[in-house]
């Protein structure tokens, strides 16, 4: 139905142009971010390689720490579907393997300049504790709780409060990606999480 000549083509349009300069300087971002460290990465250089004003990226995002957050969510996402989609593929039958190989995927995923930089490195001084804990309960908590839940119904570990264990568990694979992106090797530092999966 036509409303005052109007087919709605216009708004489809501008709405598909929104997203277009807001998922450029998502991923300008990105790229900044991982080559710059969030200090690093202008606002001018953002906007110049998304190529767009700089009115449009305050349209979009109010600071460049709401700019990071964008980018962190997106990282965060694809690494948690990675992480997911290799545990599940390696073992489906086998919720301990699935956390063992899902462990090791994340510290493979560490020595991406994009994981290292923005994830492991900036977010901890770029994001409040709030925020981090909020997307952490999306992102990664959520899947290492469902992980050791699934683990402790097979009784492979025994049964304990499964919030503490989840946090630990989160906080020691974080410390060691880390690790391997500040240069470790990452097979002596897979080594050592393996055995700690396999004593929990």
């Amino acid at each position: 139905m036509v409303v005052n000549g109007d087919t709605g083509h216009g708004r489809r349009t501008q709405a598909q142009r929104r997203q277009s300069t807001r998922a450029a300087l998502v991923a300008a971002g990105r790229e900044l971010f991982a080559e710059r460290g969030f200090a690093g990465a202008g606002r001018e250089d953002i906007v110049e390689r998304a190529g767009v004003t700089r009115g449009a990226m305050y349209h979009h995002f109010e600071s460049k720490a709401a700019l990071f957050q964008a980018v962190y969510e997106e990282i965060e996402d694809e690494l948690t579907a990675q992480v997911a989609l290799a545990a599940v593929a390696a073992a489906a039958d086998d919720p301990m393997e699935q956390l063992r190989v899902g462990a090791l995927a994340f510290l493979d995923a560490a020595s991406r300049p994009d994981v290292r930089r923005v994830v492991l490195l900036d977010a901890p001084s770029v994001l409040p504790v709030a925020v981090r804990r909020e997307l952490s309960e999306r992102y990664g908590l959520g899947l290492v709780r469902e992980s050791l839940r699934a683990v402790m119904a097979t009784g492979r570990i025994d049964q304990q409060p499964l919030e503490p264990l989840a946090h630990v568990v989160l906080a020691a694979l974080h410390e060691a990606a880390t690790l391997v992106a500040d240069g470790a090797d990452r097979d002596d530092v897979g080594a050592v999480v393996e055995r700690f999966v396999e004593r929990l």
